[in-house]
């Protein structure tokens, strides 16, 4: 009995519960080699910066609004929800060989996004680095679908305030007199015979 146990019964629950650990382990493993290589990747991106930064911008231009809200902001929760977009931006920029995508979208496709986040992020700052300064607005806030910055708040307050002095509200309409209300009067009583 306990042979079927050990054989047969234990490595399914381990399955059904533990089989994201051999995954994350091998992420893990992945991240750490990128993490070594860090140093190197930057010294190669110094070199082909200017070489890379219209191919970048290019790239960047062509990616839905939710890729180029990740780049400029990446977090860890929209790079859950996004893993395809991603692995497809990732993969955009290994074909222009962008210094270090190659390994970062091979981990990507094999473990997901989420497992890799930090060689992402490192990669997205980079291109982020390359790209023009966005001016932020209320039609790029809600196109993106992200929480709009201080920035953006306080150039909406000054587009209506801008909006409000061109057109300036109408006066008050003017009280209309109404006669207070009256008490009622009190029922006549029935008759009584």
């Amino acid at each position: 009995m306990a042979d079927v146990w050990k054989s047969k019964v234990l490595p399914r629950i381990q399955k059904v519960f533990g089989g994201g650990s051999s995954k994350k382990a091998a992420a893990a493993g992945a991240v750490k080699s990128f993490d070594e290589s860090k140093e190197e990747i930057s010294k190669e991106f110094e070199e082909k910066k200017s070489q890379l930064q219209p191919k970048v911008t290019e790239i960047y231009e062509a990616s839905p609004a939710q890729i180029k809200a990740l780049v400029r902001k990446p977090t860890e929760s929209d790079l859950k929800r996004n893993s395809a977009a991603i692995k497809k931006f990732l993969e955009e920029l290994a074909k222009i060989d962008f210094p270090g995508t190659k390994p970062v979208s091979e981990a990507a496709a094999k473990y997901g996004p989420a497992y890799v986040s930090g060689p992402i992020t490192f990669i997205f700052e980079k291109v982020s680095g390359l790209l023009p300064a966005e001016e932020t607005s209320s039609a790029a806030v809600e196109s993106t679908g992200t929480e709009a910055t201080a920035e953006a708040v306080e150039e909406v307050k000054k587009e209506e305030a801008d909006k409000v002095e061109e057109n300036p509200a109408p006066p008050p309409l003017p009280a209309i007199d109404t006669p207070a209300p009256t008490e009622p009067a009190p029922a006549p009583e029935p008759a009584k015979d």
